[in-house]
């Protein structure tokens, strides 16, 4: 995979470590692209320390139960996905306005001891990630589409048709699953999803049940 100037390929074009930014409901996908604001102090000085090496961070949420270190800092998922800032511009008031584009999915193997203000993990990266999905020509996308569209209609929502209609199956799953403003729990589930065919199958059954539920409170709202 090539993001950026960089290429992906072996476990060995990927550093052991990386810092980590936990951040609820942010879901990053490979090949995916997420601007972030950073303002935070430890986490311009997390960005600072990327730019100087690998440029790769990981975005993870904390974990979906809520449970808190002993210092009150979240835990966290167990997966995430790397990525590799892209652009970096700087405000003038203090602040990063990065674009990271995806790279690939990673499970935590150890959190590391901290010797900066950020959190930094060993991790295991999903390497399948690097390669082109074998599942992207099993996705059913007139499904995927179809659930996309009443998604728009129910909420008076408008698309860019002709890019989507010009989009292949991976880069158009994975955008609408990083679109899509669905809880934690359903971006969780979106991440961990084994390849692209089930991801996109989790994406129409959770819009559907979305669809149906808002049916389900507009007519007892009538009643």
């Amino acid at each position: 995979m090539r993001v950026g100037n960089a290429l992906y390929r072996l476990a060995k074009d990927l550093p052991p470590a990386i810092p980590v930014f936990p951040l609820a409901g942010a879901l990053l996908l490979p090949g995916g692209r997420m601007p972030l604001n950073i303002f935070e102090p430890r986490y311009l000085q997390m960005i600072d320390q990327a730019m100087a090496g690998s440029r790769l961070i990981g975005m993870i949420q904390p974990s979906l139960d809520g449970a808190l270190r002993d210092d009150g800092e979240p835990e966290l998922c167990s997966v995430g996905c790397a990525g590799r800032i892209i652009s970096l511009a700087e405000t003038g008031d203090g602040r990063y306005l990065i674009s990271l584009q995806g790279v690939c999915r990673f499970r935590i193997v150890q959190e590391l001891a901290a010797k900066a203000p950020f959190r930094q993990c060993k991790i295991a990266p999903f390497l399948a990630d690097l390669e082109e999905d074998p599942a992207a020509g099993e996705v059913d996308r007139p499904a995927l589409l179809k659930a996309f569209r009443a998604y728009l209609q129910a909420n008076d929502l408008e698309a860019d048709w002709e890019s989507v209609s010009r989009a292949e199956n991976g880069m158009l799953v994975n955008a609408l699953s990083m679109m899509a403003p669905y809880g934690p729990a359903e971006k969780q589930a979106l991440l961990e999803a084994p390849d692209l065919k089930t991801r996109a199958e989790t994406l129409i059954a959770i819009t559907e049940m979305t669809l149906a539920r808002e049916d389900d409170e507009f007519g007892s709202s009538l009643q």
